[in-house]
Parts: C-alpha cells; structure tokens; sequence
C-alpha cells in the first residue's frame, strides 16, 4: 500500500499492429499510435471508426487479433484490466446506486489495499491493520475531493446528484488509484450543451494539475479541438492524421480529416489543372505551383472564413445565387448556389451586413488562393511549392 501511495508512475503507451476483427468486420487495421507521458491524446472520428474499441483493448477489456500495446515500457497483452494500472472514464458514469459519493470514491482502493476477508463489513474496523487501511483510504478521498470540490458530496447518493456532479464523481474514482493512465470513453455525452462546455474546461485544468497521460475518446470535434496536446482522427479503422488542433484544422493531410473537421463543414468544390499549373474553378483560375499534372482532377476545399461574398457584379469571383442565411449573432452564413457548380458553398460574413444580402440575390464569391488547401482524387493532400497569391 505504502509503495502505491508514493508511486510516480510513467504513462507512455505504445501501440504497434494492432489489428480487431469482430466476425468478418475489420473493425481496427494495423494501428500504430505512441502517446507520451503527460499528454492529453484525443481519438476523434465518426460512430463505427474504432475508436471506442482501440480504447477498450488498451484497457484490456477486449483482446487484439494481433499487435502489442504497452504501458510505461511493459507490455501489458497478457495483464488483467486491473493489472495494467490505469483508469476509465465511462459515458454512462457506472455509479453505484446504493453507495454513498463517498464510499464510490474509496472503492477502487478497498479493492486493491484490502484482502476479501478484510473487506468484510465487521473485519474493516475489528482489525488493526485493517483500521489503519481504512484511514489512509479516507484520507486519499478527502484529497481528492477537495481537489474536484466534490466534498459536500460525499454523504450523498448519486440519484441526489446533477449529471455534472455525477461526472466529477466519476473522475475522482478514476483519480484515487492515481493510475498511469486515464482513459476517457466519450464522458460528456450525457450532458447538456452549456455544461458539457464547462466541464471541457474543467478537465482540461485536471490534466494540466495532474500531468498524467489522457487518452479521451470523442466524436465532439469541439471537445478534441479544445482539450487536446494532440488529436488523432480515426476513419475506417486507422488513424489518418495525428497532429495538434491546430494542425488538424488548417493543415488536413487528407480529405477526410478536412471535411470531417471543422464547423461549418469546409466547402468542397471539383477543379482542374490547367496547362498554365494553375487550378480552373469554373469561371476563374486559381495559382498553384503545384506537383501535379496539367488535366489532372482535383479537390479544391475551403474555409467559410477563407471566403468574401460581394454583390459587387465587377468583383472577381464565382457568381452564386444566395439560397440561405444563418445569423448566428457573432457570425453570419451566406449559403450560395454556385453556378455551373452542384454544391452550395457557405460564405462567412459580419452579421450587420445582413441586409446587403437578400435571399434570391446574386453576387461574387472571391475565394483567397492562399488559404485554399487542394487534394487529388485519391483524397490526398497536394502542396504548392510556394505560396499562391491572390488574383487580381
């Protein structure tokens, strides 16, 4: 118990070929992923991607078909859940009903510091080494609390709690074992909007305090773009980027992760090269000193924000009809029907311009050839050798 208390433990998990098939679905391929002590790692992608399974088989709830998984240098395939000394968040809470906040808290260390027999009611406090157990567990609860000030809580039940009061709850559980790792399995879904946003925040200063390893598993772009050190987008069973936030927004290295990320969704528009290496977006060309083929098919995507909408006829551009306005308060969506294009595109403009834009109107939507990001038509990113400047 005593070694336990003052462990500092080491929470870089490795993964390598990792490969989960239930039946004949091909649910994880040939993962490889290392996630370094201290980072907060979020695994974001759409329902069905893998991501809840990679977490479970790093806990050890599930086995891989194949590959290895380690934690603080030690290969942990063949090791219990309970052996590889890392703990779960879960969506649901797992709360037990008929225990006090208290006594949920001091549970994961009942079961670890005390023996079957020890933990019998009447043995707990008949035993001298049980007594001195059992105060060096209420001990660990009351730090903890106080650290999530949850200590008015802790005579409770949890059907007295609040869904945020409960999650706290959850968390501190997590925390008491002071684990290597902490694994996070979409814990805000529950929640509202307004507190969800809050509880971002709040779990975000837990990892800064803490510096322990989280690995938080998401399909909440909001909740990985602001939580994370680094986020990992799964698709289709492997990850396909890994990068900061930031990175991942304004740097996708494939159309996925750039039409996966981001909100409103990036606009997508059919180009191609042309003779001169610039990209023909309908009506005007865009330069692109790029690698690539004249002729060839291309991907043009761009931000709402990387766009100017005009009803300025002389302004150069792609002319559109405006088909829809979402006024957000700090930001106005312009949805425009492009002509000769299928897809709308949304246009970002300032919410007190409003009224310049009336439904049915047409105008010019002048797209800036620096922030446009293009991929070819196996949906992998190309770059230009140097940077593209605005036409005239």
């Amino acid at each position: 118990m005593g070694a336990r208390l003052g462990e500092t433990a080491k929470g870089r998990v490795e993964i390598k070929g990792l490969n989960k098939s239930f039946g004949e679905t091909h649910v994880l391929r040939d993962v490889d992923l290392t996630i370094e002590d201290g980072e907060f790692l979020t695994v974001l992608g759409p329902s069905g991607c893998g991501k809840s399974t990679l977490m479970r088989l790093i806990a050890g709830l599930d086995h891989q078909d194949s590959g290895t998984i380690a934690i603080g240098g030690r290969n942990v395939d063949a090791l219990r859940p309970d052996e590889r000394d890392i703990a779960m968040v879960f969506q649901s809470y797992a709360l037990y009903p008929h225990l006090s906040v208290a006594d949920n808290l001091a549970l994961p260390l009942r079961m670890r510091w005390l023996s079957a027999r020890e933990r019998l009611p009447l043995m707990r406090w008949v035993l001298p080494s049980t007594r001195t157990t059992e105060a060096a567990i209420a001990k660990r609860v009351r730090e903890v609390a106080e650290q999530l000030q949850i200590e008015a809580l802790l005579p409770r039940k949890p059907a007295q709690l609040s869904g945020g009061q409960k999650q706290r709850v959850a968390v501190g559980r997590a925390m008491v074992r002071e684990p290597r790792v902490f694994l996070m399995d979409e814990p805000l879904s529950n929640l509202d909007a307004e507190l969800r946003v809050h509880m971002r925040a709040e779990i975000a200063q837990l990892h800064r305090a803490l510096g322990v390893t989280f690995i938080y598993v998401t399909h909440d772009q909001a909740e990985a773009m602001t939580m994370s050190t680094r986020v990992v987008v799964m698709m289709e069973g492997k990850p396909i980027q890994v990068a900061a936030p930031e990175a991942i927004y304004a740097d996708p290295v494939d159309l996925r992760v750039a039409r996966f990320v981001g909100s409103p969704r990036i606009n997508t528009l059919p180009g191609r090269v042309t003779d001169r290496g610039s990209i023909a977006l309908g009506e005007i060309e865009l330069p692109f000193a790029g690698s690539v083929s004249a002729g060839e098919a291309v991907t043009v995507t761009i931000r709402p924000s990387a766009t100017v909408a005009s009803i300025d006829a002389s302004k150069r551009g792609l002319t559109g009809t405006l088909t829809h306005r979402e006024n957000l308060g700090s930001d106005l969506f312009l949805y425009v029907r492009l002509d000769g294009f299928d897809a709308p595109i949304i246009v970002r403009d300032d919410p007190a311009e409003i009224g310049a834009f009336p439904i049915g109107g047409k105008l010019r939507v002048k797209i800036s050839p620096e922030r446009m990001l293009v991929f070819d038509q196996s949906g992998q990113r190309l770059r230009p050798r140097a940077p593209a400047s605005a036409l005239a």
